[in-house]
């Protein structure tokens, strides 16, 4: 995979809250088709960083842009519409709704077309393995279906760029091969994803690149096994040799 074109720049972002210095200082670029991982412990500002490039957060610093356009200060539903979307650590389905009419009012942000959109949504639903679910109210969802179906919803929005904030977060064992290979099919939709993930040894098997981070700094960049020898990770994480098992 070429890495030559960056899609997503990120420049020297920081964030404050009062004396806390949440992000500081944080750069990385991100290439078309790239699946980049974001690790490191709790606290690290990992999901703060996402607030920012979404824009959910407005930095005190640095900023955000996306094909060399500047999304900074962009409201988040605008930078959604620029197509660069986020899912949350915890799925928020509308829980009375059934997983198809969840993913059609997604979609319907895209075309004002009730049918397009419902046509959108079952092949969105397809992708991620929930076609099966379509008519199933959302309240019965368990946690993997509730990921996935955090990301049919994203999915849905026709984004260029998708944040995922731990897909894998409270999923079975079982199911974490499923969620690896839909990571892969979104790639080969033409989606660029940006991954936070407390599980390395899952992560490893799909990521292109690492970012690592700790106390609100990024530490370390560059391919899998180069970051995750770090010793700079290492102290991070552990104060000792860091392994990764989820």
């Amino acid at each position: 995979m070429s890495r030559s074109q960056a899609l997503v720049e990120i420049s020297n972002l920081s964030r404050r809250f009062g004396g806390l210095i949440a992000v500081d200082d944080v750069s990385f670029a991100v290439a078309e088709g790239e699946i980049l991982g974001v690790i490191g412990p709790n606290g690290a500002g990992k999901s703060t960083l996402f607030g920012i490039v979404c824009g959910d957060i407005r930095p005190s610093a640095g900023e955000v842009r996306m094909a060399g356009e500047r999304l900074t200060g962009l409201a988040s539903d605008a930078i959604a519409r620029k197509s660069l979307v986020r899912t949350f650590q915890t799925p928020r389905p509308f829980t009375s709704m059934s997983f198809l009419e969840n993913v059609t009012i997604a979609a319907l942000t895209r075309t004002g077309d009730v049918r397009e959109a419902r046509r959108r949504a079952e092949a969105v639903l397809d992708l991620v393995g929930l076609l099966d679910r379509r008519e199933t109210p959302a309240s019965g969802a368990s946690t993997g279906q509730r990921k996935r179906l955090d990301i049919a919803r994203a999915v849905a929005t026709g984004p260029k760029v998708l944040l995922l904030d731990e897909p894998l977060g409270g999923v079975d064992p079982g199911s974490i091969d499923d969620i690896i290979a839909l990571l892969r099919r979104l790639r080969g939709e033409g989606i660029t994803l940006i991954v936070i993930e407390h599980n390395l040894q899952a992560l490893l098997r799909v990521a292109d690149r690492l970012v690592a981070m700790a106390l609100g700094r990024k530490i370390a960049d560059g391919e899998p096994e180069e970051v995750m020898r770090d010793p700079r990770l290492v102290e991070a994480y552990l104060g000792g040799t860091l392994d990764a098992a989820p």
